[in-house]
């Protein structure tokens, strides 16, 4: 997928290195359960190749048109944590830090709503982040999500300081009405 400033696409092995010096930080991993280690790395990674293979959509990476820079990724999933919901289609990101506040991830997640509705006919599209994690749910509603506190659970694997994740959600008729 294309937008104005990024391209969404499945992984390449070039893709990696980058994608994990940018991303792997202790800032970039804050709400994520801190830095991971080079085996959760690999998992990580053949989770999303595995998911794009088998379903058709992943978290895709996000190349930068301008200098084909990989700032991160954004994309799509079927929601999967433990103690939270399951099956529902969610947007999700996680970009570098000098990719952050310049509206790359709302880009990318306009189009990967648009292709969770358009393309893959989902009913809704939840998104998953952590009270303290305010850039994150703040973009949620700039997209035009709204929050859904029934949809709330606790995962430590997440956020170590409280394991609260909060959930938001888009609807397709929200999604039309906004289009």
């Amino acid at each position: 997928m294309e937008t104005r400033r990024l391209v969404l696409r499945d992984w390449r092995e070039a893709d990696w290195a980058p994608f994990f010096e940018g991303t792997n930080t202790p800032e970039g991993m804050r709400w994520l359960g801190g830095v991971i280690d080079a085996d959760k790395q690999a998992w990580q990674r053949a989770r999303l190749e595995g998911y794009a293979r088998d379903h058709g959509f992943t978290f895709w990476v996000m190349e930068r048109k301008a200098d084909g820079a990989v700032i991160g990724m954004c994309g799509l999933k079927r929601s999967n944590q433990e103690g939270g919901p399951q099956g529902d289609f969610e947007v999700g990101w996680r970009l570098r830090r000098d990719a952050w506040r310049q509206g790359y991830a709302r880009e990318a997640a306009t189009a990967a709503l648009d292709h969770a509705f358009g393309q893959l006919g989902a009913p809704h599209v939840l998104a998953l982040t952590v009270p303290g994690n305010t850039a994150s749910w703040g973009l949620m509603e700039r997209l035009g999500m709204e929050r859904r506190e029934d949809l709330d659970f606790d995962n430590r694997d997440f956020d170590r300081e409280g394991g609260r994740i909060i959930a938001y959600a888009l609807t397709r008729a929200m999604w039309e009405a906004r289009a």
